[in-house]
């Protein structure tokens, strides 16, 4: 695949120099982006096996457009193969339609009677020993070093019809994936747009077969769209994103295929959306796992800080002295929690500046650290006075759901609050409500 040149085969690869590597990149590219796009209806609906048993179902078609023609051109190829897949489609709906299938059995049970019939064909092809039919076992698991100018060409024309429908039915396309039966209402042919759908997705598997192969279609159609998922609320954004994650998981695919021969480029397109699905799964900022383990760490940091505030605050209360100081063993009688977690606490607040240095061991509340603690104790009670006057729960019963609730409450929830309780004074315990201007007042 390489040709004779003075740069390193990692960079020559970017100069384009080789028309076969021209055709392959752009077909995986091509292929990547539709099916990124096309993948994200599907899995908005939850009908992501639809795609995997549409791809499986094309093998038959494969075939009996190659015993029918004897030839293996990509056009009539692609044709029996969308004839099958829409079979397929066909079979799926009437299954579940007629009989009590669910659409996840129809699914299963499509795929492997229609990909076992592909198999018996393909293997009875192989047995007539006819010269034409080398290389259609690679719709199996996908060549797609075997693109050619006309391949590229056919893939590159159905691709941009693809993301053209798209754009033209965008509204109707969203609509109909969050909300099929509001669709139907208003009046919009429902009946279509899925027609429209399923056949977008027939096309895709069909001009993704000899890129990617029947085994693996699937992958592409799914895995750019839950990945692009982790980034976003929007589906304008998913997209774009996924058909950015599916052509470059397609140029990936064919840069590797690239520097090493030997490897496949289908599988690799597969493993490169799979690696970047893994990538979006950890660090995408509000799904990725790990931002939602930094979220929960530094909220569990913060309930913790809140927590010896309050306790620091109450210790104070009943002399009205916030200001005055406490030993870890007084705090550990009023707030149970490890010894250690209370010692790291207590130097994160004093390095906020909510907690003076200790003077013989003993922590004191600063200026600031008792209007901090006066809001906590603040929506701490007000949450028991909910509780007790709106849903009528006994007022011991209510201290470990407000300890809770009290470091969730937002300004304009507290606000909404103090109205609907009628700017309250006391708690159910009788215990004064701190003013929510804390610093006019004498200590909280």
């Amino acid at each position: 695949m390489n040709e004779s040149s003075d740069l390193p085969p990692w960079l020559e690869f970017f100069t384009f120099s080789n028309v076969n590597v021209t055709f392959v990149f752009l077909g995986c590219v091509l292929l990547g982006m539709s099916t990124g796009v096309l993948g994200c209806f599907a899995f908005l609906r939850k009908r992501s096996l639809l795609g995997d048993a549409l791809a499986h179902a094309a093998l038959p078609g494969v075939c009996a457009a190659f015993l029918l023609t004897g030839t293996k051109n990509p056009l009539i190829i692609l044709g029996g193969a969308m004839v099958s897949c829409w079979m397929g489609a066909l079979s799926v709906e009437l299954i579940v339609r007629y009989t009590r299938c669910k659409e996840d059995s129809a699914l299963g049970m499509v795929l492997s009677v229609f990909f076992g019939v592909g198999i018996v064909l393909l293997t009875y092809i192989q047995r007539t020993g006819e010269a034409a039919q080398a290389g259609l076992d690679k719709f199996l698991f996908g060549q797609a070093a075997a693109l050619v100018d006309r391949d590229v060409w056919t893939l590159g024309i159905l691709s941009v019809l693809i993301l053209v429908v798209v754009a033209i039915a965008y509204k109707e396309f969203k609509l109909f994936s969050f909300d099929p039966e509001f669709a139907a209402g208003i009046g919009l042919p429902v009946r279509l747009i899925e027609i429209i759908l399923a056949t977008l997705i027939v096309v895709a598997v069909g001009i993704g077969l000899q890129a990617v192969g029947v085994v693996l279609m699937a992958a592409m159609l799914v895995t750019p769209a839950a990945g692009a998922r982790y980034w976003t609320e929007r589906l304008g954004v998913m997209l774009v994103a996924a058909g950015s994650f599916g052509a470059l998981s397609g140029g990936l695919g064919a840069y590797i295929s690239y520097l090493s021969p030997k490897m496949p480029t289908g599988p690799w397109m597969v493993v490169a959306a799979t690696i970047l699905f893994v990538i979006s799964f950890t660090f995408a900022p509000r799904r990725g796992v790990l931002p939602r383990v930094l979220r929960h760490f530094r909220f569990r940091r913060r309930t913790a800080e809140e927590n010896v505030l309050r306790t620091l605050y109450l210790l104070g209360e009943p002399l009205g002295q916030w200001n005055d100081s406490f030993s870890t063993n007084e705090l550990l009688q009023y707030r149970s929690m490890p010894t250690a977690q209370l010692a790291h606490t207590l130097n994160r607040l004093i390095h906020k500046a909510l907690v003076k240095e200790p003077a013989q061991g003993r922590y004191a509340l600063t200026d600031f650290g008792v209007t901090r603690a006066a809001r906590v104790t603040r929506l701490h009670r007000l949450w028991e006075l909910y509780l007790t006057r709106k849903l009528e729960i006994a007022p011991d019963h209510v201290h470990d759901d407000a300890e809770e609730i009290e470091h969730i409450l937002t300004p304009e929830l507290e606000l909404r609050l103090e109205a609907l309780l009628e700017h309250p004074d006391e708690d159910p315990h009788a215990s004064r409500i701190p003013g929510r201007f804390v610093p006019g007042e004498s200590g909280g």
